[in-house]
């Protein structure tokens, strides 16, 4: 398998990016694709539950614990102070697939879309001030965007584009 592609959902706060990553994950694994996905927080996080034998390994001070079973794993790594990785870090540590869709990281060069709801709690355009947002995808008209727009619903329209701009190829 090649490098991976990489495409960028980025927006503010409760623009629709979850929504629009997780239909487009959909699709894409529908028409054939290995998908793998980050996700930006800009908040402590936890994806463990507190006593669990994994939460003690951690708060014992493993740098790393990992869980295995036969349907999944998981790795937890602990920064412990350490300043958080770098994006291109993140990336060498997936596995092999065909496209890594990433949610937030709205800085980093990548080709992206950018969501847009009416609802989101900043409503300041980001495509002007950011050359690698190739198109918006809103729940409201965007005149004079300047980039393809589509519905934030449209998800078959959306991942043709992301097909074409990534140069994805069905198998």
């Amino acid at each position: 398998m090649t490098a991976p592609k990489i495409f960028g959902i980025a927006g503010w706060k409760n623009s629709g990016k979850t929504g629009l990553a997780v239909r487009l994950v959909t699709e894409l694994t529908a028409r054939g694709y290995t998908v793998s996905t980050v996700k930006h927080a800009h908040h402590d996080f936890d994806i463990d539950k507190i006593g669990a034998d994994s939460w003690r390994h951690r708060e014992a001070g493993a740098h790393e614990v990992t869980i295995v079973s036969g349907t999944r794993f998981a790795i937890m790594h602990e920064l412990r102070g350490e300043p958080e990785p770098s994006f291109q870090a993140i990336l060498a540590r997936l596995a092999p697939c065909d496209l890594v869709l990433i949610e937030g990281y709205k800085r980093e060069p990548i080709p992206k879309i950018e969501a847009r709801r009416l609802e989101a709690k900043n409503r300041e355009p980001l495509a002007p001030g950011d050359p690698h947002i190739l198109a918006i995808a809103a729940d409201h008209a965007v005149p004079d965007a300047g980039l393809p727009v589509f519905d934030l619903d449209d998800t078959g329209v959306i991942a043709d584009f992301v097909e074409a701009t990534c140069g994805l190829k069905r198998r």
